[in-house]
């Protein structure tokens, strides 16, 4: 049994165990999910906006802070710290080779490709985009870049500017998932995906191993981005676990809580405040206790006021809205849930790296089984990504 195949064992117990504080749906619950445990709720409802703060944006503090309530906070984020930063080594690439790149994927790029190790392949850059990462990968370790990307405009561009730039890049129009991508995968070749989103990245997996590929190195991204409505395990391992992830489930480990500015806040909470308001009104009108999710609003309808909002919704969801209602109620009812709402989330934060690592973990056990050595860390510094995990494998015993 390896060490990663173990180190799952344990993360699935604990998440198996507590999924109570985590594998629910905020937004459907009318208050607390925890309502039985009455000092829990208490505890939590007594949490004022500063320490809500606080909590949300410090991973040890959350975790001291729910020790009493969770028995097993601290293992689980003792855990997470058994993932480690990978090795980087300084690779230099020629000026101007950023232009036109975002200053955070830039360094994203730089930082991914200084933890890669110097294979001597060709590279497959999966899902390229426009081949940011392959024109650093052609210029730093000179090797051809073969950039398979489905969206023709972007694989143009991409050949224009590695010409003008002179890289040995080669751009393949297909899709990620067609047959026709198979051709792009050699045994003698390193694959690479940097945050390639849910089934992408999972497919070139799948298609690494069954063409014996030499290497293949990837951060995953956006997890919930699957074809099938729950999460289809890899690994032999994951699938003897009972944790059956729906997509919601699957958006936690993205629920990263960033600072944010006063004007972000408080437009963030009139919106959800609203639409958990007209939620409860409508389960009210309509004597049900099913969730009315309401689409996208243009911004400038909320400046309009809670009335003017349900009245929009309700159109919008077929909802038949009666007269002299009591918009100021149900408006509060809203403001009360949204408090409710956020330290539910809070205390679900507290799984949302250990499920990512589960998530990251099954993959590495599928590439251990299919006769890879795998090793599992971080590229970059949160503040770069979030998403900083990096899957690193090679096939055992190639010449």
């Amino acid at each position: 049994m390896s060490n990663y195949v173990e180190l799952f064992r344990h993360l699935d117990a604990l998440l198996v165990k507590n999924r109570q504080f985590w594998q629910f749906m905020p937004f459907v619950e009318r208050g607390f999910v925890w309502h039985q445990n009455l000092p829990f709720c208490q505890w939590l409802t007594a949490l004022d906006d500063n320490q809500l703060q606080l909590l949300s944006y410090d991973i040890n503090a959350l975790t001291t802070a729910l020790m009493p309530w969770i028995d097993d906070a601290e293992a689980l984020t003792q855990l997470v710290s058994k993932i480690q930063p990978l090795t980087r080594t300084d690779r230099s690439v020629p000026q101007g080779f950023d232009s036109g790149i975002p200053g955070r994927k830039w360094q994203q790029i730089i930082a991914f490709n200084e933890v890669l190790p110097p294979l001597g392949l060709p590279w497959l850059e999966w899902c390229a985009g426009k081949g940011y990462l392959g024109r650093v990968l052609a210029a730093s370790h000179q090797q051809p870049v073969t950039s398979l990307e489905w969206q023709s405009q972007l694989c143009i561009d991409g050949e224009k500017a590695a010409k003008q730039l002179g890289l040995a890049i080669n751009f393949i129009h297909a899709d990620a998932f067609s047959r026709e991508s198979d051709n792009a995968i050699t045994t003698r070749q390193h694959a690479v995906a940097l945050h390639a989103c849910g089934d992408l990245h999972v497919s070139l997996l799948q298609r690494v191993a069954a063409n014996k590929g030499a290497a293949v190195s990837i951060s995953p991204c956006c997890y919930h981005l699957i074809r099938q409505s729950h999460y289809q395990p890899m690994s032999t391992i994951a699938k003897t676990s009972t944790l059956v992830l729906s997509k919601h489930d699957l958006r936690l480990p993205l629920q990263e809580t960033v600072t944010a500015g006063n004007r972000v806040k408080q437009l963030r909470f009139v919106e959800v405040s609203f639409r958990l308001g007209f939620d409860l009104l409508q389960r009210e009108v309509s004597q049900t206790e099913t969730y009315l999710s309401v689409p996208n609003v243009q911004k400038a309808l909320l400046n309009q006021g809670f009335e003017a909002f349900c009245v929009w919704a309700a159109a919008r969801r077929g909802v038949q809205l009666p007269e002299n209602i009591d918009f100021d109620k149900w408006q509060r009812q809203g403001e009360k849930r949204f408090a409710i709402i956020e330290r539910m989330e809070l205390v679900r934060q507290l799984f949302r790296r250990p499920l990512e690592i589960w998530l990251a973990l099954d993959r590495v056990c599928f590439l251990e089984e299919q006769g890879y050595e795998v090793v599992l860390g971080t590229f970059c510094d949160k503040p770069i990504t979030p998403r900083n995990l990096l899957i690193h494998a090679e096939r055992r015993n190639i010449s």
